[in-house]
């Protein structure tokens, strides 16, 4: 410790200020005014000022005059004692390094270059404003509240915490500075930036982990309510858009090009009034369709066809044949018809696919798919007359698309939309066929009559108002039941059964002979016998196996009869 200055390492806690409670108000001039019961802001001197030693006298009232340049602290007005100027640092610097030698006081440094401003002059030192020990304004006591007492005790104000205190000036004594490294306003050290750095990547990971489980937690919980609850109203999904256009050889495409020229017919007559399907032929307005649907309209009725567009016309019989349940009506007034084209039936094969369309239980434009289950199915159908003249003898295809009462003379369509065949009848496990007066449904057994037969008989029937059918020239015994064809004794008006002239008796045929086989394929039955040589057109050469006795192949010419 330096005497006559107070010990630099005694400094009172940052921010802590010596209270000055009871202590009268200094003089006008002396400095802010001290109220009893309020602490007395420090008053720190200014850079460069050189701390108040102890037992310096300091001016009671009044600023301090600035002293002239080069000259040392000067007296004040009424002779108090003089204020020291302030010290330069550096200056305080080398006083601190070098103590003064006892009972000495240091002396003042040289005045600064710059005298202080106004506001600085008027500044009170430490020290200078603190009141006596008896209470005599005015009176300078070196242990007022930023001083210390005689023999280096705090006065009686408290003393002055920061007197003689230099943060920037090497301590008494040679002791080291107090203040080390860069301070802040807590006193606590700066962090370096490595340490910033480092602290900031592991604040950065802590923090990204706890928002990491905290959205886990909440997605799983929100994921497990609406999977529970559902949130809002349901949409349901829909698949996208399908292109508009089909392939020509689906059943969508097949569809299309047909349905423009298939019609429906609704016939009506005395006794009963019946629907089915038919076909555009040609622009002229010829419809192909089955007898058994015109068959109600033949004696005075009345045909009506509504095309697929809803269009309506009325309609006349052409021409219509029992045979081969085939019939021809014409439309007049009707523009811009589209015929469908006519396929060969006889390249037809099994497996191959078929599309049917029809009007089946009066639900017009119906379109139902399947393949050509059979070929050459020989069918019978109607035969409601007692006479037998109603009877139908089909070579028919089979087909497994459904056919239901109301198709009938409908078209058979091929992959490439082309008429195979005409819907005629079906069988079914209730009544038998769709020409009869049953309503049974489909059990995939459909018959359609080759186009390839239809045809001729369509242009004889438009041609010619009737068709003509291939004979040869027999009555055939229909209540044989042996194997094969057997040639009756007498014909049905009890002539001979072989007609004189005809095809079989220029082939030698005779009555009790039995035909077995035609162009090699076997036959089984009368009907049989019918329907392979209504397959076939007049003029046409048959091979017949016959038995008599022994087995021989006789050779004929077809004939031709009419038949409504």
């Amino acid at each position: 410790m330096v005497p006559g200055r107070p010990d630099a390492s005694t400094v009172p806690p940052q921010g802590a200020s010596p209270v000055t409670a009871g202590v009268p108000q200094p003089a006008p001039g002396q400095g802010p005014p001290v109220v009893p019961g309020r602490p007395v802001p420090p008053t720190v001197p200014p850079q460069g000022a050189s701390p108040v030693t102890a037992g310096a006298s300091r001016p009671a009232v009044g600023p301090a005059a600035a002293p002239a340049p080069g000259q040392g602290a000067q007296p004040t007005p009424g002779g108090g004692p003089t204020a020291p100027a302030p010290v330069p640092a550096a200056a305080r610097v080398a006083e601190q390094a070098a103590p003064p030698a006892p009972g000495h006081t240091a002396a003042p440094a040289p005045p600064p270059a710059t005298p202080p401003s106004p506001a600085q002059a008027a500044q009170p030192l430490p020290g200078s404003e603190g009141q006596g020990a008896a209470g005599n304004p005015g009176e300078a006591v070196a242990g007022g509240p930023w001083g210390l007492g005689a023999g280096g005790a705090e006065g009686a104000g408290g003393g002055d915490p920061w007197q003689g205190y230099d943060p920037w000036a090497v301590g008494a004594a040679g002791r080291e500075p107090l203040a080390r490294g860069p301070l802040q306003q807590t006193g606590a050290g700066v962090l370096t930036r490595w340490q910033r750095e480092k602290r900031g990547r592991r604040l950065l990971l802590v923090w990204t982990a706890v928002v990491a489980l905290v959205s886990s937690s909440i997605g799983g919980l929100a994921g497990a309510y609406v999977e529970r609850e559902g949130v809002g109203d349901v949409t349901l999904p829909q698949a996208g858009s399908v292109p508009a256009g089909r392939a020509p050889d689906s059943v969508a495409g097949i569809a299309a090009r047909a349905l423009p020229s298939v019609v429906t017919l609704h016939v009506s007559g005395a006794d009963e009034a019946g629907t089915g399907t038919g076909f555009v032929l040609d622009a002229r307005g010829h419809i192909l369709t089955n007898n058994h649907v015109v068959q109600p309209a033949s004696s005075g009725g009345e045909i009506s066809v509504t095309f697929s567009g809803g269009d309506t016309a009325k309609a006349r019989i052409v021409g219509r044949d029992s045979g081969y349940d085939l019939a021809v009506v014409q439309v007049s007034g009707v523009r811009g018809l589209t015929p469908l084209p006519l396929g060969d039936s006889d390249g037809v094969r099994v497996g191959d696919p078929v599309v049917a369309i029809g009007a089946p239980f009066d639900l017009a434009n119906t379109v139902t798919s399947g393949i050509i289950s059979a070929t050459e199915r020989p069918i019978t159908a109607g035969g409601e007359k007692s006479d037998g003249s109603d009877v139908s003898y089909v070579d028919a295809l089979q087909t497994d698309a459904p056919i239901n009462p109301g198709n009938s003379g409908g078209p058979l369509l091929d992959s490439r939309a082309r008429v195979i065949g005409i819907n005629s009848a079906i069988r079914s496990a209730g009544t038998g066929s769709d020409s009869g007066s049953g309503q049974a449904g489909s059990i995939g057994l459909g018959f359609a009559i080759p186009v390839n037969q239809a045809r001729r008989v369509a242009e004889e029937l438009i041609n010619k108002g009737h068709a003509t059918h291939p004979v040869i020239g027999v009555t055939l015994d229909m209540g044989w039941t042996g194997d094969g064809a057997r040639v009756d004794s007498r014909a049905r008006d009890g002539g001979p059964a072989v007609a004189a002239g005809g095809p079989a008796a220029r082939a030698g045929l005779k009555a009790g002979d039995v035909i077995t086989e035609v162009d090699g394929e076997r036959v089984h039955s009368g009907e049989e016998l019918i329907v392979r040589i209504r397959a076939h057109e007049p003029g046409d050469r048959l091979r017949l196996t016959v038995e008599r006795g022994g087995e021989r192949e006789v050779s004929l010419v077809l004939g031709a009869s009419e038949q409504n």
